[in-house]
């Protein structure tokens, strides 16, 4: 029993330092020991209840009880819903799986989509994230949030094109962030606005109208497409 009450009185010291800390955006920081477990068990808890009841639902004194965490610490590290939400996306950011390097531009890309595909079909990811699509379009500080998740990923994602303009798979100045673009967007398209089912089959279709637009130009850059002065 007693160790029980130290290991509360610990966790409570530890919150109460947290929260007299200075304010940073949600994030920003990155906190270890104590201070590691309690955001881990915070954002864990933001989650479940994302995939459980989607954003709107999203309660503060809720996610407190269910990570364990005294709600002053949860009110004055994340502020909101929407701070919540932010920092779980930043944290999702640094938590992918890196990019593949299969050794052709085609199986890179196919990897990317099988990526989206797995994620987006998943029962509990997919929930997560048709929860925070939802919040980022009506609520601007979710939306940057939702950028900064994706534009953290597609610059992961980046080298691919690098390493098939070296190979001669792709034109040179092809913009590597619309190449990926065009992989992931029919597919966020049927999951987020059609809300048709999701299969392999739109996975790898994409893939190959991705591969024949950039065969084409249609992802090089302006700079490259325009005439030189000996034109």
């Amino acid at each position: 029993m007693s160790e029980t009450v130290a290991e509360r009185s610990a966790l409570t010291e530890q919150e109460t330092h947290l929260s007299e800390s200075p304010s940073a955006v949600p994030g920003t920081q990155r906190p270890g020991g104590r201070t590691a477990k309690v955001r881990r068990a915070v954002l864990d808890a933001t989650e479940d209840a994302l995939a459980a009841s989607g954003f709107h639902t999203l309660n503060m004194d809720q996610i407190a009880a269910a990570a364990g965490v005294g709600k002053t610490t949860v009110y004055r590290r994340w502020g909101s819903p929407v701070g919540l939400v932010a920092d779980l996306l930043h944290d999702m950011a640094e938590q992918s799986l890196p990019a593949a390097d299969t050794g052709s531009l085609a199986g890179d890309l196919r990897a990317n989509a099988g990526l989206v595909h797995r994620t987006l079909t998943d029962p509990r990811m997919g929930a997560v994230f048709r929860a925070v699509i939802a919040a980022a379009a009506c609520d601007e500080e979710c939306a940057r949030a939702l950028h900064g998740f994706y534009r953290t990923r597609l610059e992961e994602w980046a080298p691919v094109a690098a390493r098939a303009e070296v190979r001669g798979e792709l034109p040179a100045g092809t913009d590597a962030l619309e190449l990926l673009r065009a992989v992931s967007a029919p597919l966020y398209y049927r999951f987020a606005v059609t809300r048709e089912e999701l299969t392999s089959a739109d996975a790898e279709r994409a893939v190959a109208a991705a591969l024949a637009a950039a065969a084409a130009g249609a992802f090089r850059t302006a700079a490259t497409d325009r005439p030189s002065a000996t034109d």
